[in-house]
């Protein structure tokens, strides 16, 4: 694609988004209304627009990145994936029936995609182009302790509660969890960009070019990213109720566990080539900095989210992790703190975090 294409691109696609959202709600389309060829050709409609408008809207959040510097610019990136994250799986609990599920699938599926499938491929594909490379080891140690509290809190301590049924906290639980969530994450926030922002450079690994993009157009790539996840946080009904409308319609069975890792990895894709793009041109710490802090910020906002939407709601969530699950989410945890133990990877020590992937991807259908 031309550059000028690129840049109409650019442009349209968080305009047309927000502009198709507008349409159907002023239409009164809503997903139970109308013929189901209707609802299917919104549902589709709003399906690629918003698809394409993810890519473009992390392109716009990788521009402001580069301007702000790091880390700055790794938060940009993730807390715009954190924003749509949230309103997909908010979407998706609000409609239809009560799936108090979907967001504990979501939330495990991003921690599985990011420490073994996105930071394996990084460690693989970047190993093998330069054999050894270097990272932070305070910087990656400082992100396994979070992930590492937040998971197990939020994943695996309902599961054995005594308060209220198996995988489920109390109200006053929630809130409490979730709260600590959200003070956890903002300490690391502070940490990583005010108390010990070199921990998270990459240049404190190796002595790297930084590219820093010019003044011109930042503002406007500002503007597109705010506008653009508008219109994504509008279109997320429509293509959450056509993906559940068609799970149901199929009789698909672990439809929570497929929806969850699409959901995972749809908004994960765009930054998961950012991660794997930064690995290939022996960046790895900034790679790593996408990915372990899109996991953190999953837990660390996604959750808290979602318990306030169940608080407000009264729909039930259940956050408890079956046993297969928790013991394959401890394991990628574990395999991440061995292979941040020094300050070099090898491609080798990226294939034991595609092992895992691969099982994860595998037990999704055959649980």
């Amino acid at each position: 694609m031309t550059g000028f294409g690129r840049s109409v691109t650019s442009y349209a696609m968080p305009l047309a988004a927000l502009a198709m959202a507008v349409a159907v709600r002023a239409s009164g389309l809503s997903v139970d209304v109308g013929s189901p060829g209707v609802r299917i050709l919104v549902g589709a409609l709003s399906s690629a627009i918003m698809f394409i408008t993810i890519f473009v809207v992390l392109e716009h959040a990788e521009a402001v990145a580069r301007r702000v510097g790091e880390p700055y610019g790794t938060l940009v990136l993730t807390f715009a994936v954190t924003a749509i994250e949230v309103s997909i799986i908010v979407s998706m609990m609000l409609h239809g029936e009560n799936n108090p599920t979907l967001a504990r699938e979501s939330v495990f599926s991003t921690v599985m995609i990011t420490s073994t499938g996105v930071v394996g491929t990084c460690l693989v594909l970047g190993g093998w182009r330069h054999r050894k490379q270097a990272i932070v080891r305070q910087g990656t140690s400082a992100y396994l302790a979070v992930l590492v509290a937040l998971t197990v809190m939020t994943l695996v301590l309902p599961t054995y509660t005594r308060t209220t049924d198996p995988g489920t906290f109390s109200a006053a639980q929630l809130g409490f969890v979730s709260v600590l969530s959200v003070l956890l994450y903002a300490a690391f926030v502070f940490a990583q960009t005010v108390r010990h922002r070199e921990d998270f450079i990459e240049a404190q690994a190796h002595e790297v070019p930084i590219r820093t993009a010019p003044h011109e157009g930042v503002y406007a790539s500002a503007l597109l990213l705010f506008v653009g996840l508008i219109g994504i946080v509008m279109l997320a009904e429509q293509v959450a109720a056509s993906v559940e409308d068609t799970l149901v319609a199929y009789e698909v069975t672990q439809a929570d566990s497929i929806v969850g890792a699409l959901i995972a990895g749809l908004v994960l894709m765009p930054e998961a080539i950012s991660a794997v793009r930064a690995s290939l041109n022996n960046e790895l710490q900034r790679g790593l900095n996408v990915a372990m802090g899109s996991a953190c910020a999953t837990i660390g906002l996604t959750i808290p989210a979602v318990a306030a939407a169940s608080l407000f709601t009264g729909r039930g969530l259940t956050l408890g992790l079956p046993a297969a699950d928790a013991v394959l989410m401890v394991l990628a945890l574990f395999v991440c703190s061995i292979s941040f133990s020094t300050e070099r990877t090898t491609f080798l020590t990226g294939m034991v975090h595609v092992v895992v992937f691969f099982t994860y991807v595998f037990l999704i259908f055959v649980p």
